[in-house]
C-alpha cells in the first residue's frame, strides 16, 4: 500500500523525535511491503524565522494533499517569554486545526509496568490503567474572541461552544467506549460555567443512543485530583479544549514521562497525529529527548491507515525496549539510551523476523552510561 505523509517536525525537540517515527515506519514499509512517500513542510517558530508565517500557504496546501500528518512540536523560548509577540508559534497549530476542522484529539494513557517505579503516584494506583481522553479541539476558549485594553490592565478570552461541535466528539467517544470498557466519563464546570452546562445537555440526549454505555460527570477540579488519586476508575474520558489539554498533560505521570504520550488529532477528511509534548528547547540538538511518544503517534497513523497490525507491531517492539531498559534520559538519568538508539532498537526489532532476538552488543556501543 502506498500512502503520502505530510512531515511537520516544527520545533525543538520535534525534528529528533519525527526522525525517529520515521525510521520506524520504514522499518514497517520494508517489513510489509508499503510504501510510504513524505513532504516536508515548516510550521512554527521555524516557519516564522523563515517566512514571517507561522503556517504557510505551502504547509496548508501540502497537509490537505496528503493522506496523513506526522507533526513533531512547536514552540521557542523567544516567543514563549514575550507575551507581547503578535506573531506566535502556536497560532500556526492552532490555525492548521481549524483550517483541516481536527475537531477530536485522542490522547491514551497507559502504564508500563516496567516504569511503574518511576511515576510519582502509588504502584497500586496504577497498575493497569489504560484511559484514554477525547478532548474537543477547534472550540472554547483557545479559539474565542480575544481583547485586551491600551494601557494592559483588563484582557478577555471568550469561551464559546455550539450545539454541533459538541455532538460530534460525543459521539466518537462514546463509539470508543463501546469497543473498550463501556464507560464515558464527562469533565466539565457546570456549576460556574455555561459552556459547561449546555456540554452536560447535550451529552445526555446523546447518551440515550448507546445504552449499553455508562455516562458518569465529574467537575474538572474533582476530575484532576481522581486522575492522581485514582485513575483506574476511567476509561473515555470526554472534555472539552482546555480541560482537556491540562488533564492529559496530568495524566502522563501514570506512565512516568510526558514523553511517552502520543495523540491523534482527527477531522472528517484529515487526520494529525503527534507526541503531547512541548518543543522541549533545553534539549533540542542533544540526541536525550524522548521519541516514544512521537513513534506511538507513528502506530495511531497506521491504525487510522488500518494497518492494524502493523501498528501493534510497533506497540510491541516499544514495549519490548521499555521493558528491557532501552530508555532515555527521563526515564533513567544513570543508564540511558539516545533519542536515535531508541528508533534503532525498535526498527530493529521491526525488522527482525525472530522477535526480541535484537542485536544487542550493536546497541551497546551507542549507550550512554554514567558510572
Amino acid at each position: 500500500m502506498q500512502k503520502n505523509i505530510t512531515v511537520i517536525e516544527g520545533d525543538g525537540i520535534g525534528p529528533e523525535v519525527v526522525a525517529q517515527s520515521i525510521k520506524v515506519l520504514d522499518a514497517i514499509a520494508n517489513r510489509f511491503n508499503h510504501s510510504f512517500d513524505y513532504k516536508f513542510v515548516l510550521m512554527g517558530a521555524v516557519a516564522i524565522d523563515k517566512t514571517g508565517n507561522p503556517l504557510p500557504q505551502v504547509t496548508l496546501d501540502a497537509c490537505m494533499a496528503s493522506d496523513a500528518i506526522l507533526f513533531g512540536a512547536i514552540g521557542h523560548p523567544k516567543y514563549d517569554n514575550d507575551p507581547s509577540a503578535k506573531v506566535r508559534p502556536e497560532q500556526g497549530l492552532l490555525g492548521l486545526r481549524k483550517a483541516l476542522e481536527l475537531y477530536a484529539n485522542i490522547r491514551p494513557v497507559k502504564a508500563y509496568t516496567a516504569l511503574q517505579h518511576l511515576s510519582p503516584l502509588k504502584t497500586e494506583n496504577i497498575e493497569g490503567v489504560d484511559l484514554v481522553i477525547y478532548r474537543e479541539l477547534t472550540g472554547g476558549i483557545y479559539f474565542g474572541k480575544k481583547e485586551i485594553n491600551e494601557a494592559n490592565t483588563i484582557a478577555i478570552d471568550e469561551c464559546e461552544y455550539s450545539k454541533e461541535e459538541i455532538e460530534r466528539i460525543t459521539h466518537i467517544s462514546f463509539k470508543a467506549a463501546q469497543t473498550r470498557r463501556k464507560k464515558v466519563t464527562l469533565v466539565d464546570k457546570a456549576n460556574v460555567l455555561e459552556t459547561s452546562r449546555l456540554w452536560r445537555l447535550i451529552v445526555k440526549e446523546i447518551a440515550l443512543d448507546y445504552p449499553d454505555v455508562v455516562l458518569d460527570f465529574l467537575f474538572v477540579d474533582n476530575a484532576a485530583m481522581q486522575i492522581i488519586l485514582n485513575p483506574k476508575q476511567f476509561d473515555v474520558i470526554l472534555t472539552e479544549n482546555m480541560f482537556g489539554d491540562i488533564i492529559s498533560d496530568e495524566a502522563s505521570v501514570i506512565s512516568g514521562s510526558l514523553g511517552m504520550l502520543p495523540s491523534a488529532s482527527l477531522g472528517n477528511k484529515y487526520a494529525l497525529f503527534e507526541p503531547i509534548h512541548g518543543s522541549y528547547p533545553q534539549a533540542a540538538g542533544k540526541d536525550i529527548a524522548n521519541p516514544i511518544g512521537s513513534i506511538l503517534s507513528a502506530a495511531m497513523l497506521l491504525d487510522y491507515f488500518k494497518m492494524v497490525d502493523e501498528a501493534a507491531l510497533i506497540r510491541e517492539a516499544t514495549n519490548w525496549a521499555i521493558t528491557n531498559g532501552y530508555v532515555t534520559k527521563d526515564i533513567d538519568e544513570k543508564n540511558f539510551y539516545f533519542t536515535s538508539t531508541i528508533g534503532d532498537i525498535i526498527s530493529e526489532y521491526i525488522n527482525n523476523a525472530e522477535h526480541g532476538s535484537v542485536n544487542v552488543d550493536n546497541i551497546l556501543l551507542r549507550k550512554s552510561t554514567v558510572i
